[in-house]
């Protein structure tokens, strides 16, 4: 029994059955017993009689339960699977557990335990979009490996910009958290203009250079780029991460790197911005400090933004990316294979 209660993987069940026996053994009455594993007294005279007819066998194997028989044939199961996967109901996008009971003629709950047993969930939809970038394997190695193998005594920022983010005051105070009860606040706001927050993520550190401008052409990013220059060490390699938004390429900008050959650019496929690590940083702002935020002006919900950037300086947490190269390419064939052929 002690080796039994030794195992790990040893289900609960058989385990409080285990201390039974054990319990049993030790002479501790069978009531004292119950009250010390937390049972009831019945649990503990059926297991310690099964025991006595069984032996080992008889705790460690469940029998067979009693109750209604299977209603639903491995016919039929296969047949609400396959209709799941490969049609959809009239007027409608997709497959609900009522409208697929009404149409195969069998409970809601049989149609639930259906798709929970093969992991289908006909409600959830997620989006998608695949790079037709021809160099995309180079793309992908290019800045994968910036990541997991950053060039000697150089630094790696992953460069981006949060374009429209709204200074919103709600028209009523905000309901504070109550025990049982969410913050509430108001469905309605007023708008006091929006800027940009230009982010610059220092892939090893974890630090972020920020600033926010009221728009996001060529011109602001210039300026970004002379406050990077300004915070880098004098003659360190830089290697910036961008999208392929124009600005990012605009004739000017081509002009500024000419001028600095500190600084490489390298650029991340097209439709597969979420290469750049800097976005993982600005849906942490947005979750964390802007969303549910209440701005009465831009000039304070800037300031909020240079609060929370100050905040994650002093104690930066670096994004650990450990996807290599050939997995993401490995997976990206993988669907699109999987798009063409339909399974």
């Amino acid at each position: 029994m002690q080796q039994i209660l030794a195992l790990r993987s040893v289900p609960q069940s058989v385990a409080l059955r285990a201390r039974i026996i054990l319990g049993a053994a030790e002479g501790i009455a069978n009531k004292v017993l119950a009250r010390q594993l937390g049972t009831s007294l019945p649990t503990v005279l059926l297991w310690r009689g099964r025991f006595l007819r069984e032996g080992l066998p008889g705790i460690l194997e469940d029998r067979p339960r009693s109750g209604r028989p299977r209603e639903i044939t491995p016919e039929q199961e296969a047949l609400v699977v396959e209709k799941t996967l490969r049609t959809t109901p009239n007027n409608a996008t997709h497959w609900s557990v009522r409208l697929m009971a009404r149409a195969q003629g069998i409970s809601p709950a049989t149609v639930q335990r259906i798709w929970s047993k093969h992991h289908l969930q006909p409600h959830r939809v997620e989006s998608f979009k695949f790079s037709t970038d021809p160099e995309f394997v180079t793309k992908v190695r290019d800045i994968v490996g910036l990541y997991l193998n950053p060039p000697d005594k150089a630094i790696v920022l992953s460069v981006d910009e949060k374009s429209q983010i709204q200074a919103l005051d709600r028209t009523q105070p905000i309901l504070p958290l109550r025990p049982g009860v969410p913050e509430r606040q108001t469905h309605d706001y007023e708008r006091h203009g929006t800027t940009t927050l230009f982010a610059a993520l220092d892939v090893a550190a974890g630090k972020i250079i920020g600033q926010c401008q009221p728009r996001h052409r060529h011109q602001e990013f210039l300026r970004f780029l002379e406050t990077v220059d300004a915070a880098m060490a004098p003659d360190v390699p830089v290697h910036l991460i961008l999208d392929n938004y124009s600005t990012h390429k605009h004739p000017a900008v081509k002009a500024w790197f000419a001028d600095h050959p500190r600084y490489h650019a390298h650029f991340t496929p097209t439709s597969a911005s979420w290469l750049n690590q800097v976005e993982r940083w600005f849906a942490e702002i947005t979750r964390k400090r802007i969303r549910r935020g209440s701005f009465r002006s831009l000039r304070e919900l800037e300031r909020a933004i240079r609060d929370y950037i100050r905040a994650n300086n002093k104690a930066p947490q670096p994004f650990q990316w450990v996807a290599t190269a050939n997995t993401i390419i490995k997976k990206v064939r993988k669907y699109k294979r999987t798009l063409e052929t339909g399974h």
